[in-house]
């Protein structure tokens, strides 16, 4: 009887010494963290990969009307074949391609459309441009507060050909 009522004492003197090891023990602290940190890290990766393919899409399509209007310049103004040329100058599938002929005078904001055979600001005759507009809509992977699903983007190249 006297050996299990050591035994019972000595587990109680032990027992807050062990809590208090236990409470120093900083083993696993790490992997807690980073549980609590990786969701919050993937979403960031997630949403920054997402916005750039948006900004990669209207990079595409920026090019893609600049090489409709560099075809215009070297070729002059034919809408089918500055069509094919704009959607083959990019990877992306259904960009829409607009291409439009007109006259008019630059100016430091652009062109201004005039007549043909009037003078511009600058005593010479209207020039005739060629305007090409590439268009996609983008819609993104997540929904993000304060934007849109879906983006239609939009980018425009005005070549002078005459």
């Amino acid at each position: 009887m006297a050996d299990q009522n050591w035994f019972s004492t000595m587990r109680s003197r032990r027992l807050p010494f062990r809590a208090g090891r236990l409470g120093r023990d900083t083993r696993g602290a790490t992997a807690v963290e980073f549980a609590i940190i990786a969701p919050v890290l993937i979403a960031m990766f997630i949403s920054i990969v997402d916005l750039g393919l948006g900004l990669y899409t209207d990079t595409q399509l920026a090019n893609a009307a600049q090489a409709g209007a560099a075809y215009a310049m070297q070729k002059g103004y034919n809408a089918s074949a500055m069509t094919t040329i704009a959607q083959s100058a990019t990877r992306l599938t259904g960009v829409g391609v607009a291409t439009s002929q007109f006259c008019g005078c630059p100016s430091a904001s652009g062109v201004v459309n005039t007549s043909c055979d009037s003078s511009c600001n600058d005593g010479l005759t209207a020039g005739t441009f060629t305007s090409v507009v590439a268009t996609k809509d983008y819609s993104t992977i997540l929904s993000y507060p304060g934007l849109p699903a879906s983006f239609h983007l939009s980018e425009t190249a005005t070549a002078r050909t005459q």
